[in-house]
Order: structure tokens, then C-alpha cells, then sequence
């Protein structure tokens, strides 16, 4: 993919560290062992040579060599560099080396970690899914290996609560897995046997596993709990087991778990942290923030309660106009702005949400580039298909406005218990117009837009708000 992998902060992705020397390169050039870590708690060992100067590019063709998949199928993956502070997507550009000797310096820039931990803290290569990938794209892989590595992602990011999922969602991926893992041929007692010896948190999320506590589920017990969802997960095996049948082919199983996953709107999101004022409840409530994960693809972009595990809202980029600002005085934070239609008691307004984050400007910069890219291959696909491109573009559309609560049929994720729909009651916005008059200037074309930034004027549609209230 041409020009891809923005989220990598240009001026600090230069081959000089602002730390100084990488090493000499008498010691680099001499092959050194890399572990580059992948999702299901492993990692391929390499013996690279001359470590200080290899690109992610070059790193490439020797993790794809390790795990016998072909080049054709580079596209999906990229490299990471992670660690508990910071994670962020390279180019095939980077050099993997050096950008680990400037590491303190991005975790000085992009979080708001302390001295003691930015110092302790390690970064490590990651091979992953690539941000920029469609998804559209996956369900055409046949090829087994990358399609396991794809289902190991998901399924991390589901189990860790990254992706929250409604219950009918975990259990059914819950079930996928056990049938991945063991085969599709067990009985009854043979699945509930398997779920309690591997444990409950390896099908359904952590904070499902572990329950909510509370009253009443102290009042159940522990083991009641555990009981229901063991029997939820057998019922919803039984269930594969019969349509797929005892013999199911693993990659016609991983498809099945990838279709699952591309139901949640945020799925192949990069993940970016920061936070968002409560919304007022008296006086002593004044100034407290909520903690929040900003999710952000080729989709849109996605606001995530960390504690609650639910989307606070979702936003197509034809929904949105951002932009992002700087500190101005000591103490201030480094703000992305989300602006998106709105109503106050009967009258449409623009709202806006401020995001307080360090990462803001890394992800007002990864906004603009999925716009240009989703622009791009979308005017590529219509006028190489011409009509039939924009049919398949309209259906996928409405499948999404489905997904998010927006327009269309009314789906069970209507409901405001839904984890998928936003809860725009539960934000501490700030609402304006220009006056009583010109208000309805700002649709369709948003031409009184607070911020310049926005996606192209003619795929705009208004948000319609009436069912974004009820998520």
C-alpha cells in the first residue's frame, strides 16, 4: 500500500536520535538475535546482520520466510513498536534499531507517563495487522497461517476488552474458538469439560469472566456464574457444530470468526489514549475526567469508556469535522476536538467533545491520512467498476449505519444496553450555533464548520440523532 503508515510522528522517524549514537557499527554489523513477538504468546527468533540500519521493509521478508507465508501476502501486516505507554505503526522506511534508541523521547512527547516509568519502560517489534487494510479484503485470504495470525489479534483484542462485544458477540466468538482449538466434534460434556480445564477467560472477555461484583452477583455465587456462561458457550458450540458439521475445515472456521469481528465497527482500529470531562453533577463534581480509548480506522473513529467497556460514541469521518491544539500555557493539555451534529431541547446544533491527550496531534494526523486514503480508494473503485462500485459502497454504507445505530433497518444493537452504540446523553459537550437563522446553513454541507478539518463536502450526511440519543 502506497504511502501508508502515517501514525509514526515524522520528526522524530529520521535516522538521527536526539539520544545520540545507536552503536558503533563494528558491533552492528555483526548478526545479532531479534525476537519479533506475535499475537498468541509467541515470537520468531531471527539472526539479523548489520541490526542498526535494517528496515522494517527488509525485516519483512525474513518474518514472512519464518512463517512460510508468501510476499503476496505482506499487505495485511505491518510492524509495530509497543510497549504498556506507546504503540505505533512504522513504515517500511523505518529502521526498528534506531527508533528504539529514541524511545524515551517519543513516551516524553506522546503520554503522560512519569520519569521512573518512561525509563523503565521497553519497547518491542511487533508483526500485526495493518491499520490500513481493509477488511473487506480478509475474507478473500485463503492462505491458513495468516489467517490464524489475523484470528489471534482479534481474539486478543476481544478477550482483553479492546473490542467490546455484547454478550450474543463473546459467546458466539467464545464458541468459534473452542471449536478452532479442539475441532468441531466434540459432545456436551466434552465442551464443558474443555471450557473449565482451559478456563473461562480463555473464550469470553476478562471483565465477563471475572464478573462486575456487586450485590447480586455475590448474592448468585461465583460458581452459578460460572455455570450459566459454561452453558451459554456449550449451547452456542452445539450450535456451530451443527451448521458447519463435526469436520470443519479451520479456515472456513477463522473466516467465520473474522465476520463475527467486522460486525464491531472498531475492528483494526489503532488505539490511542486520553481522556474527557465528566458530565457535571453538582459542584464538588466539577473538573473530574473519565479515562477513554480512541479507536480509529479507515471507519471512523471510536470513543471507548476504559472502565465500562462501551463505545461513548462513533463517528463516521462524513459525520465529523476534528482538529487538534496546542498547550498554551504551562499546565494546559494538548486537545483533539471532535465536532458532529447534535440537538438542544428541539434545536440542531454542532457539538463539540474535547479529548485531553498528549497523543492528540498523532491522532488528528492519523484522521487526515484515513480520509485522503478512504477517498482515494474509493474514487478508484468507482471508476474502475463504475456503477456496480457504488451500489456495493451504498450496501456497505447501510450495513454500517446498521452496525452503528445510525439510519436503516433498527438491529438488536439499537438498544441502548448495546455496548456498540454511542451514549451522546453520558458526554460533557459543548454545543453552539451561529444564531437562530443561520443554523440550517451547517447541513448538508457544514459550511459554517467550526474547524476546516473535515472529509470531502459531497459524503456528508447529517447525523441523525434521534438514534444516536437511544444508544
Amino acid at each position: 500500500m502506497e504511502g501508508d503508515n502515517c501514525s509514526f510522528p515524522p520528526d522524530l522517524s529520521d535516522d538521527h536520535s536526539q539520544r545520540g549514537s545507536v552503536a558503533s557499527s563494528a558491533t552492528l554489523s555483526r548478526a545479532q538475535d531479534v525476537l519479533v513477538y506475535l499475537f498468541g504468546e509467541s515470537a520468531i527468533h531471527l539472526s539479523v546482520e548489520g541490526l542498526g540500519s535494517v528496515s522494517v521493509q527488509e525485516l519483512g521478508h525474513s518474518v514472512r520466510e519464518a512463517l512460510h507465508i508468501p510476499e503476496s501476502t505482506q499487505d495485511p501486516f505491518a510492524f509495530w513498536l509497543c510497549s504498556p505507554l506507546l504503540e505505533l505503526q512504522l513504515k517500511p522506511r523505518h529502521q526498528p534499531y534506531k527508533l528504539c534508541r529514541q524511545w524515551q523521547d517519543l513516551l516524553y512527547r506522546f503520554t503522560e507517563a512519569s520519569e521512573d516509568d518512561i525509563s523503565q519502560d521497553e519497547p518491542y517489534i511487533q508483526y500485526r495487522r495493518n491499520v490500513f487494510y481493509p477488511k473487506s479484503k480478509e475474507l478473500q485470504i485463503e492462505d491458513d497461517t495468516v489467517l490464524r495470525l489475523l484470528y489471534e489479534e482479534a481474539r486478543s483484542n476481544v478477550l482483553s476488552g479492546r473490542y467490546p462485544c455484547d454478550p450474543e458477540h463473546w459467546v458466539g466468538l467464545g464458541a468459534l474458538s473452542l471449536a478452532l482449538e479442539e475441532g468441531a466434534g466434540l459432545d456436551s460434556q466434552q465442551a464443558t469439560a474443555k471450557i473449565r480445564e482451559k478456563k473461562l477467560s480463555s473464550f469470553v472477555p476478562a471483565h465477563v469472566a471475572m464478573g462486575s461484583g456487586g450485590f447480586f452477583s455475590t448474592l448468585r455465587g461465583k460458581s452459578s456464574r460460572q455455570g450459566e456462561l459454561e452453558q451459554k458457550l456449550s449451547e452456542e458450540y452445539r450450535k456451530i457444530s451443527a451448521s458447519t458439521g463435526t469436520s470443519a475445515e479451520p479456515q472456513q472456521l477463522l473466516h467465520q470468526y473474522l465476520s463475527m469481528c467486522h460486525i464491531l465497527p472498531y475492528y483494526g482500529c489503532a488505539f490511542f489514549c486520553g481522556e474527557i470531562d465528566k458530565p457535571v453533577q453538582g459542584i464538588l463534581q466539577r473538573g473530574k475526567r473519565k479515562a477513554v480509548s480512541v479507536g480509529i480506522c479507515l471507519d471512523g473513529v471510536y470513543v471507548m469508556d476504559v472502565k465500562e467497556k462501551h463505545v461513548l460514541l462513533g463517528l463516521r469521518f462524513s459525520e465529523l469535522s476534528w482538529d487538534h491544539s496546542y498547550p498554551e500555557e504551562e499546565g494546559d493539555s494538548h486537545i483533539l476536538w471532535l465536532e458532529f451534529d447534535g440537538e438542544e431541547d428541539g434545536t440542531p446544533v454542532n457539538k463539540l467533545l474535547k479529548i485531553y491527550s498528549k497523543q492528540a496531534e498523532l491522532m488528528s494526523g492519523f484522521i487526515e491520512f484515513c480520509v485522503e486514503l478512504k477517498s482515494a480508494s474509493e474514487g478508484g473503485a468507482a471508476a474502475e467498476m463504475g456503477g456496480e462500485a457504488g451500489v456495493s459502497q451504498e450496501h456497505a454504507g447501510q450495513e454500517a449505519s446498521t452496525r452503528n445505530g445510525r439510519g436503516g433497518r433498527r438491529g438488536m444493537l439499537q438498544r441502548q444496553s448495546s455496548v456498540v452504540c454511542s451514549r451522546i446523553h453520558s458526554l460533557n459537550t459543548i454545543s453552539y450555533v451561529d444564531n437562530g437563522k443561520e443554523i440550517k446553513r451547517l447541513k448538508p454541507k457544514r459550511a459554517a464548520s467550526f474547524f476546516a478539518r473535515q472529509a470531502p463536502a459531497p459524503t456528508y450526511s447529517a447525523v441523525q440523532t434521534e438514534s444516536l440519543e437511544q444508544g
